[in-house]
């Protein structure tokens, strides 16, 4: 017997990172029969009620200098506040049995607890919290492999500690504003009801995981689209012999566009296709565009990536994941923050080739692309990750977890940790 329908509120950041994983756990719970409201941007509307989904705006405030004259951005706890007092309504109005806020996304989950509703955090990328051993996150170093690799990550932890403390009581004064309590840990914007981590498992480095937070594998959300027709070869050997590489740059990074530059003139007389995008980011200069390539406006990812051996991208989480879904290997250029990070968890998987950044030019990106072709350790890998996916429901088995959340009688009761088989695919080598 199905369990009854509940209302459940998600609230997400707008950029696409954070927006498309609550949007796909969103219409996982509306398939399992729930009534549920997208707090998010604007910009999502349309695609929010398509998916079936109640849409409410959420609030914006400028937290970074935007070169207005007129505007002065807001601290970031003080926007918290104005965000929670602005969504509390919300919260009021629809009495939902849970919450689901994105880890970036700080109101909902505080009006939830102001309103004694249970709460979760979606984490949509690896987990930023790395145990004391392990590198600092962010930085993209790999996991250290000797005792005294481990006993210098842990001295370096000294002042990621502090910060999180001044996080922790910057926190608590701004929860003191709006009639909460202090919390004893850091981190507290991650609830310890149900934290919801949408990356691979075998992203994630070993670790005991406290009992409320789930691995549930990557939440892939994309806005439809038209096809794209990849090119045809100019090898000479006929078309569609030759391997096919997607170039799929940031939305965000790179406004110079400086890996989609670096990697058509790198890959001009290689015996590949190429298709590339500029993510409708207009390039400041004609891009160089070889006869073995074909460069548009935007592509789908889910209808493209399957046909690819080779994705060369900037690391964002989503594309990683939606890479590695379809069994593609992976030249990751990080450009910036958690890039890094999810650029050194690949390599750690053994499914792609990493490259910095201050390689990014045409001889170095075609030398990652060609090895990403001939290392078959590099595309079993991947390719392991793609059965993984398709053998699991991450949207499923998250919307599973928050209906079981939204059951709990009292709010504070932790769930019951799920299995996840994090076997030796996941172990350090």
């Amino acid at each position: 017997m199905s369990p009854p329908a509940r209302r459940i509120l998600l609230g997400a950041f707008g950029d696409p990172g954070h927006a498309f994983p609550m949007i796909a756990l969103g219409r996982a719970l509306c398939a399992r029969g729930h009534e549920v409201t997208l707090q998010t941007w604007r910009r999502w509307q349309t695609h929010v009620e398509s998916e079936g989904m109640c849409f409410a705006p959420a609030p914006e405030y400028d937290v970074f200098p935007t070169g207005d004259p007129g505007s002065e951005p807001l601290d970031f706890y003080e926007a918290v506040v104005h965000a929670t007092q602005d969504t509390l309504p919300l919260v009021r109005e629809l009495h939902p049995d849970a919450v689901v806020a994105d880890i970036l996304t700080l109101a909902p989950a505080l009006a939830a607890e102001l309103c004694e509703i249970p709460r979760a955090t979606l984490i949509p990328h690896v987990h930023p919290e790395n145990k004391p051993d392990a590198p600092v996150y962010s930085l993209g170093a790999r996991l250290p492999r000797t005792a005294a690799g481990r006993a210098l990550w842990r001295r370096a932890q000294g002042p990621v500690q502090r910060g999180v403390e001044r996080g922790r009581v910057e926190l608590n004064q701004t929860r003191a504003r709006l009639g909460l309590g202090p919390l004893a840990y850091g981190h507290g914007g991650t609830s310890r009801m149900l934290a919801l981590v949408a990356t691979f498992p075998q992203l994630e480095y070993p670790r005991t995981w406290p009992s409320w937070a789930h691995v549930v594998g990557p939440l892939m959300w994309e806005p439809p689209t038209v096809d794209v027709e990849p090119p045809t070869t100019a090898s000479g050997r006929g078309a569609r012999e030759d391997p096919l590489v997607l170039i799929a740059p940031s939305t965000a990074q790179d406004p110079d566009h400086r890996l989609l530059g670096a990697a058509l003139r790198g890959l001009a007389d290689a015996p590949v296709r190429v298709l590339a995008t500029w993510n409708r980011r207009l390039p400041s200069r004609p891009l160089p565009v070889p006869a073995n390539a074909r460069v548009v406006e935007w592509v789908s990812y889910a209808r493209t990536m399957p046909q690819c051996d080779v994705v060369v991208c900037h690391a964002g989480h989503g594309t990683l994941v939606r890479a590695l879904a379809c069994g593609c290997a992976v030249v990751a250029c990080p450009h910036v923050g958690d890039m890094n990070e999810n650029a050194a968890r690949l390599d750690w998987a053994g499914a792609g080739v990493r490259l910095p950044r201050r390689f990014v030019s045409p001889r170095p990106l075609r030398l990652a692309v060609e090895r990403a072709l001939s290392e078959p350790s590099i595309s079993a890998r991947a390719g392991e990750l793609a059965t993984w996916a398709a053998e699991h429901d991450p949207a499923d088995t998250a919307a599973a977890l928050v209906e079981r959340l939204a059951h709990q009688k009292a709010p504070g009761v932790g769930l019951e940790p799920t299995t996840l088989r994090l076997t030796a695919e996941c172990s350090a080598d």
